[in-house]
């Protein structure tokens, strides 16, 4: 294959996010078994909705339609943060939620797949991105501790891939940015998952970046029960090259660490508190998966969707994760034309927008950073010439103590 360019990688990341959302979405929440079960067989593709035609009335999903190519809040929740980085035109951070994220989830209306209507974003998201308005619009919260008391999820984690392709091949500019933006949604590991995610993202759009590179970059950042978590997952997916003998094994590698329980939708009390030393399970799966199909977007992808649970968000990481690392070829085009088509979204022209502003941030950055380079030249002269001056009085003195001439000595 050919290197991708920092286009190829983008709009690759982007729409292979948006199509992995799109293939887990319908399964979220269930078992590999059951779906097996009502799929008779692994999902191979588009599927439609768990209940068919009753999609509008059955419990627990009701009235979201998830299937037949429809992105869910995952990527209504990027798309939104790649508008804010087409506003601001530089480096994000929580402030940035407040005075531009949040106005436009309850300002502005738009085409939302799963209602097959038009809304505000506010009326899909998750309580858990709610609590964004609730804390910053309503609250009047500083936007960098309105984060905590959330429940802690992958609510953050899920939409940070623009963060990451903003400072391709820059992993840790990617973690302390999105670390920084997150701190106005999440708190602990739910706000640690954001910034290591955000940071595979940078480190997959590197040259010559392999699976391998992308989880070392996020080993090497990650904290606490994240880094342990990614790093148990990471050693049992490496022993697998299919996700069918990979399912039950890596399930049981991110158990210890996962809150969640047994029961994705029946959650223990202690589900979902800050800790130093449990994960989201989301963000080690997806990297899991990503090693066990060996970066191959198809194998990677369809492995987090059939791990079931939260898939569409683990497939959201996966995509996005393949596709920074292969281009926009890697996708399969069949999967993003259903996509596009039944969202009536267009995935190409946020990728487009986001490659722009990347270009302008890296030549801000430049500018920035030459300007540190050229005053700490010249402060470094001033501490040479300074150190210089102190050694020649310090010369002259020793020679007045030995009687050598000088002042000191002429007045003897």
């Amino acid at each position: 294959m050919t290197t991708p360019t920092l286009d190829e990688r983008i709009s690759g990341s982007l729409t292979g996010a948006a199509v992995g959302d799109a293939l887990g979405g319908p399964v979220e929440g269930y078992s590999p078994e059951q779906i097996v079960k009502r799929h008779r067989g692994r999902v191979q593709g588009v599927v439609g909705p768990w209940d068919g035609d009753a999609w509008r009335t059955a419990r627990p999903i009701a009235p979201y339609h998830k299937g037949d190519g429809h992105i869910t809040d995952d990527t209504l929740m990027t798309h939104a943060l790649i508008r804010v980085y087409a506003t601001v035109r530089d480096h994000l951070d929580a402030y940035a939620v407040a005075d531009h994220l949040v106005p436009d989830l309850i300002s502005n209306p738009r085409w939302i797949p799963e209602l097959e209507a038009e809304a505000l974003p506010l009326q899909r998201v998750f309580l858990a991105e709610k609590w964004l308005v609730a804390r910053l619009h309503y609250g009047h919260n500083d936007p960098r501790e309105a984060g905590v008391g959330n429940i802690v999820n992958c609510g953050a984690a899920m939409y940070m891939a623009p963060v990451g392709l903003v400072n391709a091949a820059h992993p840790a500019a990617a973690y302390a940015e999105a670390l920084d933006i997150a701190g106005a949604h999440q708190s602990s590991y739910g706000r640690e998952a954001a910034g290591v995610f955000a940071a595979a993202v940078a480190a997959a759009c590197a040259p010559g970046a392999t699976p391998t590179t992308v989880v070392d970059a996020a080993l090497h950042l990650a904290k606490d029960g994240t880094r342990a978590a990614i790093e148990a997952v990471t050693e049992v997916a490496a022993r697998h090259s299919h996700f069918e003998s990979a399912l039950e094994p890596l399930r049981t590698a991110v158990a210890p660490f996962d809150t969640v329980g047994p029961d994705y939708r029946a959650p223990s009390l202690a589900a979902r508190r800050p800790s130093r030393l449990h994960s989201i399970e989301e963000l080690p799966i997806a990297l899991g998966m990503l090693l066990v199909g060996g970066g191959d977007y198809c194998r990677t992808v369809l492995g987090s969707v059939n791990y079931g649970r939260d898939c569409d968000s683990i497939a959201t990481m996966a995509g996005a994760l393949a596709g920074a690392l292969y281009g926009e070829a890697a996708v399969p085009r069949d999967w993003s034309k259903r996509v596009t088509e039944a969202s009536r979204l267009d995935l190409r022209a946020p990728a487009a927008e986001l490659a722009a502003v990347a270009r302008e941030i890296f030549a801000r950055d430049t500018e920035r950073r030459r300007a540190h380079e050229s005053a700490f030249a010249r402060l470094a002269e001033t501490d040479a010439g300074a150190e210089a001056n102190a050694g020649a009085e310090g010369s002259t003195g020793a020679a007045d103590a030995t009687g050598a001439a000088g002042p000191l000595a002429e007045a003897r």
